[in-house]
């Protein structure tokens, strides 16, 4: 009896630390958004360039998230699965991302793949490929920051579970993608599935990254979160509230989503 004071107290510090800096600040944004009624809405569906901004932000976010799955998953079943030198420096090198500002990690492309200085940029772009200031080099950039959420969410759970079911697949004769389609990817579908949705929201909402390697041309190169900053700075709260909005609608439906879904699924 003694500790149930101690564990509600606990619990309502948890509550109220998420709810100011979570759920207050979001339930602000909506709020704000929709001040005017459905105006500031209406308003940014009706601008030609901030509908291709969304649609830019999306297409963008569902390519990273693509990359990011197949890799995530690769690379996590080497890092569980087999024992190679360099094993624990590239387990290092995955979170750099998390710790690397986005700012850097744009700047560092712009120097790997820009048009005349970089390394890479004068020759791909005489064969009329271009990466900075261009869609291509959204993508990569987004791809960086998001890059380690898949595999940290894979991982883990292909810990947890062990190999022994795999081998006994292999020893019966599945080849190593019956293996890992009947076997492995049921097994770890829920640590895939929370690290697309974690991926899917880092994408949508990345900023500083892209906006060093996008030029943030308007109706070309420009995403969702820079027409937040454009709307904001231009003193348009109603347009960039309401951008904002979208963005974090997608983020949270998808996370409530998943989170709704899963017990019927383990049912």
């Amino acid at each position: 009896m003694a500790k149930r004071p101690g564990r509600y107290a606990l619990r309502l510090v948890v509550v109220g630390y998420l709810f100011l800096l979570v759920a207050w600040p979001v339930y602000l944004v909506g709020k704000n958004a929709f001040a005017d009624g459905m105006e500031n809405i209406n308003g940014i569906l009706e601008d030609p360039d901030i509908v291709h901004a969304l649609v830019l932000t999306v297409q963008v976010a569902i390519i990273a998230v693509i990359i990011n799955t197949v890799f995530g998953v690769g690379i996590s079943m080497l890092l569980v699965r087999y024992q190679f030198p360099g094993k624990r420096l590239l387990s290092a090198l995955l979170d750099m991302p998390l710790s690397v500002s986005p700012i850097v990690v744009g700047l560092a492309l712009v120097l790997v793949y820009g048009g005349r200085t970089g390394w890479f940029g004068p020759a791909l772009e005489g064969i009329g490929f271009q990466v900075i200031f261009s869609t291509p080099g959204i993508v990569m950039a987004t791809v960086f920051v998001a890059l380690p959420l898949v595999i940290r969410e894979v991982v883990p759970v292909l810990e947890e579970i062990g190999d022994e079911q795999e081998q006994a697949a292999r020893s019966l004769g599945a080849n190593a993608v019956q293996t890992f389609r009947r076997i492995t990817l049921p097994a770890i579908k829920w640590g895939v599935i929370y690290g697309v949705v974690l991926s899917l929201a880092r994408s949508l909402g990345e900023f500083g990254a892209v906006k060093v390697v996008s030029g943030n041309v308007l109706g070309e190169t420009r995403t969702a979160t820079l027409v937040v900053e454009e709307k904001y700075l231009n003193f348009d709260k109603g347009g960039a509230y309401a951008t904002a909005f979208l963005l974090a609608l997608v983020a949270v439906a998808a996370i409530i989503i998943v989170s709704v879904i899963r017990p019927k699924e383990d049912r």
